[in-house]
């Protein structure tokens, strides 16, 4: 089951611009719509609606997160086998294969764009060998301490 949007939709076109499978549609200030047919459930959607206006493919309201907060992949090159599947799997288009460097002849996936990662997790969970771990940044102490 794919992901849904509400009643309590505004319109304002957060998920249509985030949504890397253009399966979100509809009018500026009116509900729109996911295509379950185009929906991958990366839950990028989910994550900047401002108005709590989406459900998860199991029926639970999602929460705006902010971006700031995501999870990025960090990635472990030494468990890397450099097979690319991650860079494949990611819907953002934001990983990449860097050249091979010092004694290692193999480039490595990195994060080449980090506005465009979505925090989907795909690349950490199509890793054959668990290479990839989603983390979110720690706390801004500043922020914490107010």
């Amino acid at each position: 089951m794919s992901y849904t949007i509400t009643e309590s939709c505004t319109g304002c076109g957060a998920c249509v611009r985030i949504c890397p499978a253009r399966a979100i549609s509809g009018e500026k200030k009116k509900p729109h719509t996911i295509n379950p047919e185009l929906c991958i459930d990366c839950g990028a959607c989910g994550r900047v609606c401002p108005k709590g206006g989406i459900l998860n493919s199991i029926g639970n309201a999602c929460k705006a997160v902010k971006r700031s907060e995501w999870p990025k992949p960090q990635i472990d090159n030494k468990a890397c086998m450099s097979c690319s599947i991650c860079i494949d799997a990611c819907p953002a288009g934001c990983l990449a294969l860097s050249g091979a460097s010092g004694k290692d002849p193999h480039g490595h996936p990195y994060l080449a764009d980090e506005k465009k990662c979505i925090a989907c997790g795909y690349c950490a969970a199509e890793c054959p060998v668990m290479a990839i771990s989603m983390i979110a940044p720690a706390p801004d102490p500043v922020q914490t301490a107010a």
